[in-house]
């Protein structure tokens, strides 16, 4: 067992043999195990096995091209694993750790490439005291290095796309390569406690749209105008931001023809959203819609995903959906976010 240790020290935990994942704990008692793989703490902790004195492990078989993190919990407390220094903020109240299986990488478009030109960011503060929690939102725009007009892709969520995603980054790579046509960015941060209620389909959060965002994107951003161009601008967010830009695309169409909705939140409990009801009595058929989902997300919103996917296609709309190996997390987002760009915004303009 001396060697598994050697081992870990040398590769950090947990270690990785073909499909099977070895995490490892020295001490006199062993913490529970949880994480994208047990739903976290609503599913059922796993508990590691003494294997000799002072050594206690757990193996696991894991796809191939996962992506997973995973927390050691006792008595209610989070433990670091100190034989694993790769952490990642979970966005709540802690730091996972995380490991990638013999499959799985970081996406290389969230890295700076030499020579490709860069879009800029600026920050900006939007005020609305009558449609907003606390009456200011900061936002940020990205506007690509390109002197022609282009879309916006309005992003619920903004701050966590532009700092835990690298969302401009990833742009920048994808716009070089012609893999997509140039975006602009309005990043639009989320109203912190309020967050679940201006996300939960509400018309309140599209008046700051139309109000303050839009109105500010067109003055700093070189726009397509969509009054010429129906439906020529984009809106994609994560969880209850991702139920958002569906939400946001149903109701106006007319302006956000395109939606990128990663891991929503379609049902708050067992109680379907109103994007459903809205979805059903559309007029036509005029979005496209990418739709993606970790098969270790929370709990029933995989199943959610596919009914979505299935009431969208039932009534003719252009959708895709994609499962991803792996959790409930921006790293899985953001490894994923170009094959919705792609499906979306594929071709240079």
């Amino acid at each position: 067992m001396g060697g598994l240790l050697l081992r870990a020290r040398a590769e950090g935990a947990p270690l990785i043999d073909g499909s099977t994942a070895t995490f490892l704990w020295q001490g006199k008692k062993a913490p529970a195990l949880v994480g994208d793989f047990t739903d976290w703490e609503s599913g059922i902790p796993l508990e590691m096995h003494l294997e000799k004195p002072g050594l206690w492990v757990y193996r696991r078989e894991m796809p191939p091209d996962a992506y997973m993190e995973y927390a050691y919990v006792q008595d209610g407390q989070r433990l670091p694993d100190p034989l694993n220094p790769r952490q990642v903020w979970n966005g709540v109240n802690a730091f996972n750790h995380y490991f990638y299986m013999p499959q799985a990488a970081p996406t290389l478009l969230a890295q700076r490439v030499r020579g490709v030109p860069r879009g800029k960011v600026s920050t900006h503060l939007c005020e609305d005291d009558f449609a907003i929690f606390r009456g200011k939102r900061r936002v940020y725009l990205y506007q690509p290095p390109v002197a022609q007009p282009v879309p916006l892709l309005v992003v619920w969520d903004g701050k966590d796309y532009l700092r835990r995603a690298s969302l401009p980054l990833i742009l920048d790579n994808l716009i070089a390569q012609k893999r997509i046509g140039p975006l602009a960015l309005a990043l639009v941060d989320n109203g912190g406690p309020a967050r679940t209620m201006e996300y939960a389909c509400s018309d309140s959060t599209l008046l700051f749209l139309l109000r303050q965002i839009l109105p500010l994107a067109a003055s700093q951003l070189n726009l397509l105008d969509a009054r010429q161009h129906p439906g020529v601008y984009g809106v994609m967010g994560a969880s209850m931001g991702g139920l958002m830009a569906l939400y946001t695309g149903l109701r106006l169409p007319h302006l956000f023809g395109h939606v990128l909705s990663q891991s929503g939140a379609f049902h708050l409990d067992a109680m379907e959203t109103a994007a459903f009801a809205l979805l059903r009595h559309a007029q036509a058929p005029r979005l496209k819609v990418w739709l993606d989902v970790g098969r270790y997300d929370l709990d029933g919103l995989a199943g959610s995903s596919r009914l979505m996917h299935k009431e969208l296609s039932q009534r003719g709309y252009t959708t895709a959906l994609h499962e991803y190996t792996g959790g409930h997390n921006y790293t899985s987002w953001r490894d994923n976010l170009w094959r919705g760009l792609g499906f979306l915004f594929g071709g240079a303009a």
